[in-house]
């Protein structure tokens, strides 16, 4: 087996599977097999994870690169698409510059000597440009889109996405520093270790959305729906909650297991020590 079909095995995937396909299963995995989610004293089970979840990374990470590769024209491609009929740009211009006339003018190389001709002929006008334009065009614009979809996995500081739809989206480790995402759907999404400080996430709906180790501090979640949201490992100190949803009546359905609350402001306005 190479190691392209054990990073799919690993994944629970068949060979050849997309790459959201790729994305979801390892939101999937990570999701159960984060360290963060295995009682601290049973150490067997807590190394069993960390080793788990470090084959998941590496199988999305490889796989993730190899199909952006696959993704992306390269200039063999192109050159293998090239019709071979296809005569070179220079090809009309030789043709006339090799095709003297049968008999001259009187007096032709007199004026020839009087007046200097062009150095390069310009082409012919009606002479359609070659066909590995066209495939050229098509590569430059399918890289275009390739890079336009992949911008918002950069650094995304300071980004206005209020009001966004982005349930589910995958947001592990990119730095949202002030950015706002008020109002913003982010239900069911994956946002491990992502960089939150002084974000606006007021009015957002984080249900059920996974904030491990993530990095919310001073960030504003007034009126947010957190409930079901697990913000184990989290920094939300300075933070402010309040009007947070965290759960029905005294029941509190959120995970704070190793949250750091120093400061922030709870829901009920009370200030954590």
């Amino acid at each position: 087996m190479n190691d392209l079909d054990r990073c799919y095995r690993l994944l629970g995937l068949e060979p050849g599977a997309s790459l959201e396909e790729v994305n979801q299963a390892y939101k999937d995995l990570a999701f159960i097999w984060h360290p963060d989610r295995i009682p601290k004293d049973n150490l067997r089970l807590h190394q069993k994870a960390q080793d788990k979840l470090k084959e998941i990374n590496h199988a999305r990470d490889r796989l993730r690169d190899v199909k952006s590769r696959d993704r992306i024209p390269t200039a063999s491609s192109t050159q293998q698409r090239k019709p071979p009929q296809s005569p070179p740009p220079s090809y009309y211009q030789s043709s006339q510059q090799k095709k003297p006339p049968q008999s001259p003018p009187p007096g032709y190389y007199q004026s020839s000597q009087q007046k200097k001709p062009p150095q390069s002929p310009p082409p012919p006008p009606q002479s359609p440009p070659p066909s590995s334009y066209y495939q050229s065009s098509r590569h430059k614009s399918h890289y275009e889109s390739y890079s336009q979809a992949k911008k918002p996995y950069g650094d995304l500081s300071g980004v206005d996405l209020r009001g966004a739809n982005l349930q589910e989206k995958d947001f592990s480790y990119r730095n949202l520093s002030k950015a706002n995402l008020s109002n913003a759907n982010l239900s069911d999404a994956f946002l491990h270790k992502v960089n939150l400080q002084e974000a606006n996430l007021s009015g957002a709906n984080l249900f059920r959305a996974n904030l491990l180790q993530a990095n919310l501090s001073h960030a504003n979640l007034r009126d947010s729906n957190l409930i079901g949201a697990d913000f184990s490992g989290a920094d939300l100190s300075g933070a402010d909650l309040s009007g947070a949803k965290i759960g029905a009546g005294d029941r509190v359905m959120i995970k704070l297991t190793g949250a750091n609350l120093h400061g922030t402001i709870m829901p009920n306005g009370s200030i954590h020590q």
